[in-house]
């Protein structure tokens, strides 16, 4: 990892780490302002839905543009467009405007989202490519634990931020702090060295055709993912219900945060971990863990048992989706990287805002005792995909390819 910094510069953690906050933002801040603009939950609920389809609608699309175009002018592109919607929903919010327009304007939002995230673990596979070290694969897994956990930090932090910042402004401030985060950080993000890279420009000779990017390895990944994001949506909600029937619901979000920083911590030491416990190993063996905690949530009586239980969880799901995300990276069409990690991405997305939506519905008619087996059968449906993936045959580690 030192020899990465070094490449990359250290500044290049930290322009993608706050580059990652406006998305964040957005879909909390956008459900505090649309309730305070049109005094309607029903309302700012389905606005803040709307931004996780515009994202899942057109993410993949950015992710194949990047990988075209290169990553700057598509970033600055998304960049000046997203600002501006931003800026639009707030003016519509407050506005006379219809409903429907209202709901239009937030898919935009979510539609014109800079990929950050996955775009930055596409120029980590490329980075790590260039190294001259012996173990490359060591430091992709180390670097793939340090995007999953800075991922884990930035939504846990993110809507907290949302909070301070409607409390010291107004609800519609969350939104246009994340516009201008946007217009400082995304286009930092952008401009960076390592946005343009000598490996992107010979992809652009020898990029794989389309259909490379559905392989069953990572058809696989993808599929790991949206588990994952069913897992985190049906947690959440179903945690929700738990702490209103329990009558601690100001403790929902420290519960949430307990699974977050161990996803977080264990998510970062991936990298330490022996090489003979393999990627397809490890997915198996820390989903074990997942399963483990989400009975173990699934049967709680109160707030201290719960917390031991999303712990346990926490040390499964953050390894879990570090090793999904360091799978794709070594299956990665050549030319294709940005393109994998949006869907991956995506797939998070799509399982998160599905989750929370029946689960939600669960909650309501059949309670949180009810709603909290649901993270437990993501959980196996992440497992079993994880078992479906030994039958893989073994892919060459893409930072072979690229190395020089």
């Amino acid at each position: 990892m030192t020899a990465l910094v070094r490449a990359v510069g250290v500044w290049y953690f930290a322009i993608a780490l706050i580059a990652r906050l406006p998305y964040a933002m957005i879909v909390v801040g956008v459900l505090t302002m649309v309730v305070d603009a049109r005094g309607s939950l029903a309302i700012g609920g389905l606005t803040s839905a709307m931004v996780g389809l515009g994202t899942i609608a057109t993410g993949p699309l950015i992710g194949a543009a990047a990988d075209r175009y290169g990553q700057r002018p598509v970033l600055l592109l998304a960049t000046v467009v997203q600002a501006s919607v931003l800026v639009a929903l707030v003016v519509v919010a407050y506005g006379d405007s219809p409903d429907g327009l209202l709901l239009a304007v937030s898919a935009l939002a979510g539609a014109t989202a800079p990929q950050v995230s996955p775009m930055s673990r596409a120029r980590m596979v490329a980075a790590v490519g260039r190294l001259r070290v012996t173990d490359r694969d060591r430091v992709q897994e180390s670097v793939m634990g340090y995007e999953s956990a800075v991922d884990e930090v930035v939504f846990v932090f993110g809507p907290v931020l949302v909070g301070v910042i409607a409390i010291a402004g107004d609800p519609a401030a969350p939104v246009l702090a994340a516009a201008a985060l946007t217009v400082v950080f995304v286009a930092g993000f952008a401009l960076h060295p390592t946005a343009r890279t000598e490996a992107h420009a010979e992809n652009r000779q020898t990029r794989e055709p389309v259909r490379a990017v559905f392989r069953p390895g990572i058809v696989l990944a993808a599929a790991g993912t949206l588990a994952t994001g069913l897992f985190f949506g049906a947690m959440l909600t179903s945690l929700t219900a738990f702490a209103e029937e329990g009558g601690f619901p100001e403790q929902t979000g420290i519960l949430y945060g307990i699974m977050g920083i161990g996803s977080a911590i264990l998510a970062l030491s991936v990298g330490l971990l022996p090489r003979r416990f393999t990627l397809p190993w490890r997915w198996i063996g820390f989903t074990v863990l997942l399963v483990i905690g989400a009975l173990l949530a699934a049967g709680a009586t109160g707030a201290l048992s719960m917390g031991w239980a999303l712990a346990l969880a926490g040390c499964g799901i953050g390894p879990t989706l570090a090793t999904l995300y360091a799978l794709a990276a070594a299956r990665a069409p050549l030319g294709r990287e940005a393109t994998v990690m949006t869907i991956l991405g995506s797939g998070v997305v799509v399982g998160q805002a599905f989750g929370s939506m029946l689960v939600g519905l669960l909650a309501e008619t059949a309670g949180a005792s009810a709603a909290l087996w649901t993270p437990v059968l993501a959980a196996v449906l992440l497992l079993m995909a994880g078992v479906a993936n030994l039958r893989v045959r073994h892919d060459v580690p893409r930072v072979v390819a690229l190395a020089p």
